[in-house]
Formats: structure tokens, sequence, C-alpha cells
């Protein structure tokens, strides 16, 4: 789910998503070298987030577009489902 307003007047250089495994979906993408943030949530009523972060300086369309493929194939194949993704560790 996107929580990141639609409007672009509401929000920053920064994409929220939700997801009740976020963590393992984000130990996936940077496996896949996809750097992201983690915040969790409850397990309950607040569902996990993920964050993306962009800025022109060091990230171009193409770096984007690869972070949103990789997310796309994680998601789609079930990759983030191997138990090697759901150990947590101290840093995320």
């Amino acid at each position: 789910e996107l929580l990141t307003p639609r409007d672009p007047s509401k929000r920053g250089t920064q994409v929220s998503l939700r997801h009740m495994e976020g963590y393992a979906i984000m130990q996936a993408l940077i496996a896949r070298g996809v750097i992201g943030d983690f915040r969790a949530g409850d397990g309950a009523r607040h569902p996990d987030i993920l964050r993306f972060g962009f800025t022109p300086l060091y990230l171009g369309y193409e770096d984007a577009w690869r972070a949103v493929e990789q997310l796309r194939e994680v998601l789609q194949s079930g990759e983030w489902r191997e138990e090697k993704y759901s150990v947590k560790s101290t840093v995320t």
C-alpha cells in the first residue's frame, strides 16, 4: 500500500510503502542492491513501512526505474519469503 501522498504539494522526496512483511521485502531488495529504510510496525494495526529516498544529486531516472523493477520482481516471485530474509538484525 502506498503511504506517500499523491499530491506533489504534500510530499517530499521520499516514497513510503506499507506491507505486513516489510522487513523481509527490504532485505531481499538490499540483496539486489536497492537500499531503502525500514520502520517496524506493531504487526497488527500498523504494518511495517518501507521508505525510499530520492535526490537528483546522485540518483537518476534509471535508478528509480531499476528500484521499481526490483521491487516488482521481489514481490511477484515471492523471493522475500525465503527464510534468510526474515532473520532480524540489529541494524537494517
